[in-house]
């Protein structure tokens, strides 16, 4: 190809020219991967894709007059990273030695009475401080489901201090109803009326939520989970937000004890639960699903309805492999989440993609061994683990997670595509040896890297490693003193 094929109107804005990439991936609809591939942005979108040498004399003449050239040589150019699912606010309790060794149950309880310590301050300096460490990773679009709201704590916390970061935002309302007393797992300290919530949702999507094409803000109802809310709140929650054309975000079938406590308190599984209430769709999702069983997966891919697949926390709080090569066989949309930052306890999102290629590698070797149609026994090492790609992974938190989040502007890089995408060096140490043979495997089989550019709507957010839009060392040294006070508060 020697000119994009399509593309937006000519744009008057200075042209940026991401040339001679030594990979250019794509993730495009045909997954093209171009040796030498250049890309041409302009304004917030994609312009133009070219393979090696095919860049028009005219685009290399204006970028040099009057755009910006990055030299992309040595270098793999990635769309993207998307992230699913997240607690920011969790970076300020990491590695707390309380919650060290439990399971979601008891990490939850544990932490409750800390995180009722939270300030509008703690909730802006940790999104930032979570974001910096996304953009760091390669990601550009990253949702945050904040479900906790103590001392005048407000969703317009992380917002305004997302809007500064320049990330693109998916602000998720979360929040809880049903307390101890009533049954549920949060203190009643830190539940909210169910009236204030839906109120509270609706001010949020009335006034931040931006459903346009290239949008760096929507707002999501985010009711926090099955054993934090009631049925009537979800079934509200759905109501508010179709009413208001936006999305369903909760947690769901994360571990055993949240499968026993939807029977207990429902009679149903977790999936005939969310059906119940009106939680199966095109514009819903649901993080986790570890335990999601064969007739959840069907009704899942039957309706659309998406999974934010967060290996690193599901390892870290022993909840189990979610059978996420089943849900894909079956057309479930599944994205990539870090989840949060103290059931992680990192925001690396290439490191997360990793981490789901290893882990359902782990997940197919523990399938009983299977015939094949000569008879013969075939076990999974016979089989081998490539029916999960790192392909298949990096299209998972690319492609996938722009599914699971309802765009169609980001995900992969194409003309009239958001300008969002990565670059990664390939002659570091980690890569020495892996980026000569396949750079795009490498990212995954490799040690994962640090980004080097990244750039959000052609805004350049990373630039050689250092981000652009936040100054790291004050912001890191204030998030820790804010650690230290919201830990000893809980005291």
């Amino acid at each position: 190809m020697n000119a994009p094929t399509s593309g937006p109107a000519a744009n008057p804005a200075a042209p940026i020219l991401v040339h001679q990439a030594e990979l250019l991936a794509t993730f495009d609809d045909a997954r093209r991967e171009l040796r030498g591939g250049s890309l041409l942005l302009r304004g917030q979108a994609v312009e133009g894709v070219y393979p090696a040498g095919a860049v028009p004399p005219e685009v290399l003449d204006e970028v040099r007059q009057r755009g910006e050239l990055i030299d992309a040589r040595n270098h793999v150019v990635t769309p993207g990273l998307v992230n699913t699912h997240h607690h920011m606010v969790q970076s300020l309790t990491r590695a707390v030695p309380a919650a060290q060794n439990a399971e979601l149950f008891g990490w939850l309880k544990t932490l409750y009475p800390i995180w009722a310590g939270l300030t509008p301050e703690m909730v802006q300096v940790s999104t930032q401080v979570a974001m910096a460490e996304l953009l760091m990773s390669g990601c550009t679009t990253s949702s945050d489901h904040l479900y906790l709201y103590p001392n005048g704590v407000r969703l317009d916390d992380s917002i305004e201090a997302a809007v500064e970061v320049g990330m693109r935002f998916h602000a998720a309302r979360g929040s809880m109803s049903v307390g101890e007393s009533a049954g549920g797992l949060p203190p009643d300290a830190l539940v909210e009326d169910e009236a204030d919530i839906l109120a509270d949702t609706q001010r949020l999507i009335e006034t931040y939520h931006d459903a346009d094409r290239y949008s760096r803000l929507r707002v999501v109802a985010a009711p926090c989970s099955p054993f934090s809310v009631s049925p009537q709140l979800m079934r509200d929650s759905a109501a508010l937000a179709r009413s208001l054309g936006t999305r369903l975000h909760t947690h769901l079938a994360e571990n055993d004890h949240d499968l026993a406590y939807s029977q207990a308190k429902f009679g149903m599984t977790p999936v005939q639960y969310a059906e119940s209430v009106g939680w199966l769709g095109e514009d819903v999702w649901h993080a986790h699903c570890v335990k999601l069983d064969a007739e959840g997966i069907a009704r899942f891919a039957a309706t659309g309805t998406g999974v934010a697949h967060c290996p690193c926390s599901n390892m870290r709080l022993a909840s189990g492999i979610a059978p996420v090569r089943r849900m894909l066989d079956a057309g479930v949309p599944v994205g990539l989440g870090v989840d949060g930052s103290a059931s992680n306890d990192a925001a690396h999102l290439l490191n997360e993609a990793r981490q789901a290629l290893l882990l359902a590698r782990v997940d197919r070797a523990m399938q009983p061994p299977q015939t094949g149609g000569d008879g013969q026994w075939r076990y999974g090492c016979d089989l081998g683990p490539a029916e999960m790609t790192a392909r298949h992974a990096l299209e998972i938190a690319t492609r996938g997670g722009a599914k699971v989040l309802g765009r169609d502007d980001i995900g992969h890089l194409a003309p009239g595509m958001a300008a969002d995408l990565v670059l990664w060096r390939l002659d570091g140490l980690a890569m020495a040896g892996g980026a000569v043979h396949d750079p795009l495997a490498a990212l995954l089989l490799c040690a994962s890297p640090q980004a080097d550019w990244v750039l959000v709507d052609g805004q350049v957010l990373l630039h050689e490693g250092q981000l652009t839009t936040l100054d790291l060392r004050p912001l890191i040294e204030r998030h820790n003193r804010l650690a230290v006070e919201l830990v000893n508060r809980a005291g």
